[in-house]
C-alpha cells in the first residue's frame, strides 16, 4: 500500500456527492442523532463445492446470494464508536477495549485493524441491518465486515482494493471473534456476485469466474439448526486436525496432496479429515473444469457423504434435508453448505429449458422438498430463490 497508508484520514474530504440512502434516514437518525454520510453493503455466499479446504490452501466454488448485509456510517460527536444492530436491536458504544463478543466485534476488529495499519479512523456512528440469515453458514460474519469495510473506504477514500478488503476481513474474523477460518468467505463477499461461481485457489487468491452448469441454477434451503462456530467449536478443532495431519505428512498443508491413499497410515481420526480434504479439493477440480449439471450433482452428493462420514460436521436435520432433495425429481445434488454442524443445505436444480424437458418447476421443486422436510418434524424455510419477489 506504500506511504498512502500515512495520510491523515482526518483531513481526507468526504465525497460532496449527495448521498442517498436505501433506507429510511430516521433509522439512522434516530438512533445517533444525525446523519449518515455514506452507505454500503456486502452479499453473503453460498459454498457449492469446496468445504473446509480454504484454511487448507485448497480450492473453493462459492457464488454470492442475493441476501445482504448494509451498513450507514457517520462520525460520531465524541470519543467513542457507536454500533447498533437494527436487526438485534441492540447498541455497543466502545472507547478503547475491544467488544468480548457480538456483532460488535466484528465491526471493531475491522476498524482497528485499519488503525494497526497505519489509517487514523475518527470515532464512527455505524447502523447496521442484514437479510442475511445468521447462523446458517451463510457468511453473515464475512459480509458484515466486507460491508463495514467498504463502508469506511468509501467515506475516507482508503487506497484499498477489493482483495485486501477481505484480507482485512479475514482477520477481524480470527483476531476478534475467533474463528480461525480461510479466506473463501471474505473472498466471495467481496468479489462473487449471484449470476455466476467463483472459482478461488486460496493459496495464491487466482481465480475464475464460471458459469453455472447449463439448465441448472441453485436452491437453499434452510434446516433450522443453527450453529455457532467461533471460539471453542468444532471447527476450530478441524483445522487443528488438518494442521497436525498435514505435519505427518510433511506438507505445508493439506492441499499439497492429491491421492487419498497417501493418507491411509494417518491414526483417527486424522485420515478421514485430511481424506475428506483430499477429495473434496479434486471435486473442485473437476467442477471448474467445466461439468454437466449431473455430473456437478454428483460431485456436490460426494461431498456432502465426505463432510458427514470424514469430516464429521453434519447433524440429523441436514442429512434429512438433503436426503429429500437428493430424491427430489428435478434435483441433481445437494450438499451441506458453510461450517457445519447445522445451517443450510444447497442443491442444484433444473432451470429454463431443462425443467421444462423435465415438466418441473423450480418453486415447485422448492416448495415440495420444504414441505416433505417439515412433514418430517422439521421447520425449513426457502432462502433462495427468494419466491414471492
Amino acid at each position: 500500500m506504500g506511504n498512502e497508508k500515512q495520510k491523515d484520514i482526518y483531513q481526507l474530504p468526504v465525497s460532496t456527492i449527495p448521498f442517498i440512502p436505501t433506507y429510511e434516514l430516521m433509522n439512522f437518525q434516530q438512533i445517533f442523532d444525525s446523519l449518515p454520510e455514506t452507505e454500503a453493503s456486502a452479499p453473503g455466499r453460498v459454498n457449492l463445492l469446496g468445504e473446509h479446504t480454504d484454511y487448507n490452501d485448497g480450492f473453493v466454488l462459492p457464488t454470492a446470494i442475493p441476501q445482504r448485509t448494509t451498513v450507514q456510517i457517520g462520525l460520531s460527536r465524541d470519543l467513542q464508536h457507536h454500533f447498533y444492530s437494527e436487526n438485534l436491536d441492540e447498541k455497543i458504544s466502545i472507547s478503547g477495549d475491544r467488544p468480548s463478543s457480538g456483532f460488535a466485534s466484528y465491526i471493531f476488529g475491522c476498524i482497528d485493524l485499519l488503525v494497526k495499519s497505519g489509517y487514523k479512523i475518527p470515532p464512527l456512528n455505524i447502523w447496521v441491518n442484514s437479510t442475511v440469515p445468521i447462523g446458517l453458514g451463510l457468511s453473515s460474519s464475512a459480509a458484515l465486515e466486507v460491508a463495514t469495510l467498504r463502508g469506511v473506504r468509501s467515506l475516507f477514500d482508503l487506497p484499498l482494493n477489493d482483495v485486501e478488503l477481505a484480507q482485512i476481513g479475514q482477520q477481524a474474523e480470527i483476531q476478534y471473534a475467533g474463528l480461525n477460518c480461510g479466506i473463501m468467505d471474505q473472498m466471495a463477499s467481496s468479489l462473487a456476485d449471484i449470476d455466476s461461481m467463483l472459482f478461488l485457489d486460496t493459496r495464491t487468491l487466482e481465480r475464475r469466474v464460471l458459469p453455472f452448469p447449463k439448465g441448472a441454477e441453485i436452491l437453499v434451503i434452510d434446516s433450522g439448526v443453527h450453529h455457532a462456530l467461533a471460539k471453542d467449536s468444532g471447527y476450530n478443532q478441524r483445522r487443528a486436525e488438518c494442521e497436525e495431519a498435514a505435519r505427518l505428512l510433511h506438507l505445508v498443508a493439506l492441499r499439497d496432496i492429491t491421492d487419498p491413499q497417501a493418507v491411509e497410515f494417518l491414526p483417527e481420526p486424522l485420515k478421514r479429515r485430511a481424506r475428506h480434504v483430499i477429495t473434496e479439493n479434486n471435486r473442485v477440480l473437476e467442477a471448474a473444469q467445466g461439468v454437466s449439471a449431473e455430473r456437478f450433482g454428483e460431485l456436490m452428493n460426494a461431498s456432502h457423504a465426505s463432510q458427514r462420514d470424514d469430516y464429521e460436521v453434519s447433524v440429523v436435520a441436514v442429512d434429512t434435508l438433503v436426503a429429500i432433495l437428493q430424491k427430489t425429481p428435478g434435483v441433481f445434488g445437494a450438499r451441506l453448505t458453510g461450517g457445519g454442524f447445522g445451517g443450510a443445505c444447497v442443491a442444484l436444480i433444473a432451470s429454463g429449458e431443462e425443467a421444462i424437458a423435465r415438466s418441473v418447476a423450480p418453486e415447485a421443486i422448492a416448495t415440495d422438498v420444504l414441505e416433505q422436510f417439515n412433514h418430517a418434524g422439521y421447520v425449513g424455510r426457502i432462502l433462495v430463490p427468494i419466491i414471492g419477489f
